[in-house]
């Protein structure tokens, strides 16, 4: 599946990016994958956004840890590289554009940094979450889409979970994706990924 690799590949690049202790906050970028994983227009994701750009996520909101944030969409850099949120405005989350939009069928990615140039990242306390938490995204016609929270799994970054967390659903879900674990200072990035799984209830 062309989606699922262009997604891997993302995600992927923004866990190796994650700020870390100390680190001075440049933003961060992947090489992209070969034009053989690149997603097809046929999936009608970019058509949508173009003639009805109204439905994009333009936020996110989850109440049990305080984490609010405007959402950018994110696709691939002009070098080829995959974009992520500029590690100096920690703050800041994404939502991958090359995905499913929060609240349509398959799993909508929503990323974020745990921290960045010596502050806290949006994703901060993403591991405080429990089954039952509200997760709320709003478009930018105004539509909410509230999730739950299912489950929050820690995973070394080379173990990570493609299968749970990219391929297909019954109905839209949501997943929440930062990094986690120890500090690892040669690779400057952190070891684990941080991954929360959300289903949609209206």
């Amino acid at each position: 599946m062309r989606l699922l690799a262009v997604l891997l590949a993302f995600l992927a690049a923004l866990v190796a990016g994650c700020g870390g202790p100390g680190q001075s906050g440049t933003a961060q970028s992947a090489p992209a994958p070969s034009p053989a994983v690149m997603p097809e227009t046929e999936s009608g994701v970019a058509e949508v956004l173009t003639a009805l750009p109204e439905l994009m996520p333009a936020s996110i909101d989850i109440p049990a840890i305080d984490a609010v944030s405007s959402l950018i969409p994110l696709g691939v850099t002009e070098r080829g590289g995959w974009e992520v949120p500029p590690v100096e405005t920690p703050q800041q989350a994404s939502w991958f554009s090359e995905g499913p939009m929060p609240g349509e069928p398959g799993p909508a990615v929503v990323l974020g940094h745990v921290d960045g140039g010596g502050e806290s990242g949006v994703f901060a306390r993403l591991t405080e979450l429990d089954v039952g938490d509200e997760v709320i995204v709003r478009a930018r016609s105004g539509r909410v889409s509230v999730f739950r929270v299912t489950g929050t799994e820690q995973v070394a970054k080379s173990a990570f979970p493609t299968g749970d967390v990219l391929g297909e659903t019954a109905g839209p879900e949501l997943r929440l994706v930062t990094c986690g674990g120890s500090f690892d200072p040669a690779a400057d990035s952190y070891r684990d990924s941080v991954i929360v799984y959300a289903t949609m209830v209206t």
